[in-house]
């Protein structure tokens, strides 16, 4: 039944105008980004030459793409995940999935796989850019996998965040809002509290602390278990939200 809500999730999405205008305007972004990285790395590679362990097209061109990729889905998955539960509310259809045979977890694994698999897609389109250079250069394809595996964990968190915001209201516009400001102070919260000297705890808290690592090719699984912990915690706030609600209707 997961798989069944998971792919209704999907399939609705492709057929929302919405989901083509962003798949569009991410891929012009990164496009330019992508070609812009290019061209300072071949204004640069006569440089590059004399330099001892100088970085290499990974570094100076997948890397960057990365980063700015998930800059930009931080923004873009809040549309995203906006309406998964707080329209079902709005449009008063949540009562019958609560009372229907569906258990609710199944049905917020569901919907949050149904958005998680449109991400994958967004992200296969991602990947196929750096990838496209091994025709004529030499990729270090350890660091893009550990760079695509970083990606796509702080895209599954970002995704998780916003079902759990989708489930506290019936405004989807509120939980795009809500969903976008969560993930901003996360974000945010590692350069914050290095300025000021902040805690150890409130950096480790930080989504860019754990997704910097993967980005220049570090597999360490302290930050692999946070997002793993971080998209768990949130799917289960988002299953006793709609508990609650249940036994309160």
């Amino acid at each position: 039944m997961i798989l069944t809500i998971a792919k209704r999730e999907f399939y609705s999405m492709f057929f929302s105008p919405l989901a083509w205008v962003i798949l569009a305007v991410i891929q012009v972004i990164l496009a330019w980004s992508f070609f812009t990285s290019i061209d300072y790395f071949f204004s640069i590679q006569s440089e590059l030459t004399t330099i001892k362990n100088a970085p290499g097209v990974t570094d100076l061109v997948a890397t960057p793409l990365f980063e700015v990729a998930s800059i930009i889905l931080l923004m873009v998955i809040p549309l995203l995940s906006m309406r998964l539960i707080s329209e079902e509310k709005r449009n008063r259809t949540i009562s019958l999935l609560l009372s229907s045979p569906v258990s609710i977890s199944e049905i917020v694994i569901g919907k949050y796989l149904g958005l998680l698999f449109f991400i994958i897609t967004i992200l296969l389109l991602i990947t196929l850019m750096p990838l496209s250079l091994s025709i004529g250069t030499e990729l270090d394809l350890m660091k893009i996998f550990s760079g695509v595996l970083g990606l796509f964990l702080i895209l599954a968190a970002f995704s998780a965040a916003g079902v759990y915001m989708s489930s506290l209201t019936d405004n989807p516009m509120i939980a795009a809002i809500s969903t976008f400001g969560l993930l901003l102070f996360l974000w945010l919260l590692n350069n914050s509290t290095a300025a000021d000297g902040g805690s150890n705890v409130l950096q480790y808290m930080s989504l860019h602390t754990h997704f910097a690592p993967l980005l220049r090719g570090i597999l360490n699984t302290h930050d692999i278990a946070y997002f793993l912990l971080f998209i768990a915690g949130f799917i289960v706030l988002a299953i006793r939200q709609l508990e609650t609600q249940r036994l309160q209707s």
